[in-house]
């Protein structure tokens, strides 16, 4: 049966994104950098798809940090990706225990291509790639894939009778490994003319994206802290070494007593409570935070933070369940509810100590799950924005120990490969982890760039 599209995909792409597309045709490696929402990773899908329409390998690789994230930027794409370009003649499936698009069709000259989507954000990621030969592979956000996959995915092209890669990132550290051992050792044997294969490399930015109005993307710049690596990075697409305080504004803001992000009534319109645990040991502190998320996902508060020394007191699981028990009892009085508590995954033993101190006293009903410990930089980014639009707050004299961490949180200045915030000590991570553990399952919901 014919295969009838009904509509056409409205790819607009800028004199600099189609010089790009067009090289891709003619180099086995291909990279783009630059800003958020400037178009790399579509170019890329765009010249991806492109390939698979007449290469005579059958299985290729599609890799994000997660298998979600791959899935989304690249099979989905806000409408252009995979699934869309060969609507109508492709269907998700599984091969080989991996998720995959399978196309075959009219564009394929009725061959079929079977394009493997794969995570490659941790160490043992490049397990679920081996097994297969890959022709093409294409990458997104790959300064956050994990070196072995990165090394694995090269080997499993070596059989590829079209051999080709497709990556996208947005800039990071200048000695990051991606650039050092990888992007930037390609180019300077390109300039040498010892690559072979070809090499084509774009930087782009925000403004290079014909398809975003300028009042759209001075909005996305606005949502920027401007003193924030992420905002010379994301928006500007410069390589940034992270230095000094993480979150400077909110620093700015308490060191000079404004505390315009202090709440002196009681939140309203909120329409989930979560509670974080971060448990410490000899040289640091057991940390409980409670947030609460206003509706709509518009803003975060902070309701309140309690930071127990374990330096300077001694506890034992009993006693660091009354302890808790009481914070609980404390957030359910003032505020009525909790919808769950995420806790420090890594301590076990901790947690079922927390569950049966809740039965014992008469809050059995509180629910208590693993912290998701998403990438830590993500969790920063999104509080520098949210710091940055006016959507954070925090109740005042009930968040001592946050407010603290959130002002004297900075970077570890002798991590030169990678931006790596400082934990040595001289800084409450502990607050830090336990507050963004009740906030990271939402990040995409309130953090919005598209």
């Amino acid at each position: 049966m014919a295969v009838t599209k009904r509509k056409t995909i409205s790819f607009r792409f800028s004199d600099k994104h189609k010089a790009y597309i067009r090289e891709c045709r003619n180099c086995t490696y291909n990279v783009a950098e630059g800003a958020v929402r400037a178009g790399k990773t579509v170019d890329n899908v765009f010249a991806f798809a492109k390939e698979l329409q007449d290469t005579p390998d059958r299985i290729h690789l599609a890799t994000g940090s997660t298998v979600g994230n791959a899935k989304l930027n690249i099979g989905d794409a806000n409408g252009f990706g995979l699934e869309w370009i060969f609507r109508g003649q492709c269907h998700w499936g599984t091969y080989k225990d991996n998720e995959a698009l399978f196309i075959k069709g009219p564009s394929t000259r009725n061959r079929q291509k079977i394009v493997i989507f794969a995570g490659a954000g941790k160490a043992d990621s490049y397990k679920k790639i081996r097994g297969n030969s890959y022709g093409l592979w294409i990458a997104t956000e790959i300064n956050l894939h994990h070196e072995n996959t990165i090394r694995e995915a090269f080997n499993r092209q070596l059989a590829a009778k079209r051999r080709k890669i497709f990556w996208d990132l947005n800039p990071d550290n200048p000695k990051a490994i991606i650039y050092t051992k990888y992007i930037d050792r390609y180019a300077k044997q390109a300039e040498a003319g010892e690559l072979l294969g070809g090499y084509n490399y774009m930087h782009c930015t925000l403004y290079d994206n014909i398809n975003i109005p300028e009042e759209r993307k001075r909005e996305i710049e606005s949502q920027y802290d401007k003193t924030s690596i992420w905002y010379l990075r994301d928006i500007k697409g410069q390589r940034i070494i992270a230095e000094g305080l993480i979150y400077r504004q909110f620093a700015n803001d308490e060191s000079t007593g404004k505390h315009s992000f202090q709440l002196t009534e009681r939140p309203k319109n909120l329409q989930e409570i979560i509670l974080g645990v971060d448990f410490g040991g000899s040289g640091s502190g057991h940390s409980f935070t409670a947030t609460g998320i206003t509706r709509g996902f518009q803003e975060v508060i902070a309701l309140a933070s309690e930071w127990i020394d374990c330096q300077k007191e001694e506890i034992d699981p009993e006693e660091l369940g009354r302890r808790f028990c009481l914070f609980v009892q404390r957030i359910v009085t003032r505020y009525g509810f909790i919808n769950v508590v995420y806790a420090d995954s890594a301590e076990q033993t901790l947690i079922a100590g927390l569950r049966t101190s809740l039965r014992k006293n008469g809050l059995g009903w509180v629910r208590v799950d693993n912290a998701l410990k998403t990438n830590i930089n993500d969790r920063i980014n999104a509080m520098c924005i949210l710091i940055a639009q006016r959507r954070f707050f925090y109740v005042q004299n009930e968040c001592d120990s946050l407010v603290t961490a959130l002002s004297t949180a900075v970077w570890d200045e002798k991590e030169v490969t990678k931006n790596v915030r400082l934990d040595d000590g001289t800084s409450d991570i502990d607050s830090l982890d336990s507050f963004e553990y009740t906030y990271e399952r939402h990040i995409s919901r309130l953090i919005r760039l598209g």
